[in-house]
């Protein structure tokens, strides 16, 4: 089934989007800010994040009834970073509405962070857990409001091994990349349980094979993303159905394909695991220990 086009106005919501500069997060916040929504788009580099700010806008005023855009600027593999760029959105928006958790890195070889950790698992996933938790006073504010996490259908190959979750042992980007998804499904089950009556949504997605700059330093998926994957157009329409749709109001726990609930796999629902990972992230992180 086909993700029919969202029409709910987002008219004084406040929508924070991670990766926001390229691909599905840029698309997101286009068609957000088109339905009335002020969108925080999250960049890396400020040069590109205003040039993709200024082009969202355009595109969202063009109908006559688009808000307005706003960049902020965080490297989401440095918590400090994440910490400084959630305060500051704290600051300036009370109410946060809708947070999506859509950047993402897809490396050739293994990084490490300034803070010790391995580069995908600190963007694809630990970015998700601590942006969560720093933006809840604000999203506990808008209530009503969503969490949404772009997961991937890559989740169904990832591995959850303690001993080598930052490929310690041994590194291949592309489980890696895999078990970095399968954390971001297991993250939104153990998240919407400890949000569960408090008035916020989680629930996690997968946007399809979409073309978009994750894949430049795996070269075949590259080769690849020119013929057979979907357009970030495409790409973000589950994501913005999450995020607006009234369909979905209430709707938490769950994972989305072409805007439909899916079954994800046995060991994403494992609740031991989750709650496993859950305090490995503590521990790395110092946050998740509020709810």
């Amino acid at each position: 089934m086909a993700c029919a086009p969202v029409t709910t106005s987002m008219r004084g919501k406040t929508c924070v989007i991670t990766g926001a500069n390229t691909g599905i997060g840029k698309a997101a916040a286009t068609a957000l800010a088109a339905l009335g929504a002020h969108v925080v788009m999250v960049c890396r580099n400020r040069e590109r994040g205003e040039t993709a700010r200024a082009e969202v806008e355009r595109a969202a005023q063009t109908g006559g009834a688009g808000g307005g855009t706003e960049l902020r600027i965080a490297d989401l593999s440095v918590q400090a970073e994440i910490r400084a760029v959630a305060q500051a959105i704290i600051d300036a928006h009370p109410r946060v509405d809708v947070l999506i958790n859509n950047a993402g890195v897809a490396l050739k070889q293994r990084e490490v962070t300034i803070d010790g950790i391995e580069r995908t698992f600190a963007v694809n996933y630990l970015a998700y857990f601590m942006l969560s938790n720093l933006l809840l006073p604000s999203l506990l504010a808008a209530s009503p409001s969503r969490i949404i996490n772009v997961a991937s259908g890559a989740h169904e190959g990832g591995r959850l091994d303690f001993g080598n979750l930052q490929g310690e042992r041994s590194y291949r980007n592309v489980p890696m990349y895999a078990a970095s998804k399968l954390e971001d499904v297991m993250f939104t089950y153990a998240l919407a349980r400890r949000l569960d009556g408090k008035g916020i949504t989680v629930n996690s997605l997968h946007p399809g094979v979409v073309a978009t700059e994750i894949w430049r330093q795996v070269p075949i998926l590259a080769m690849l993303s020119r013929w057979f994957m979907l357009s970030p157009e495409k790409g973000a329409r589950t994501t913005v159905y999450l995020a607006a749709s009234a369909e979905v109001a209430g709707v938490t726990g769950k994972y989305f394909v072409k805007c439909e609930p899916a079954k994800t796999t046995p060991l994403s629902r494992d609740e031991p695991l989750q709650e496993k990972l859950w305090n490995v992230s503590v521990e790395l992180t110092k946050v998740g220990t509020e709810i």
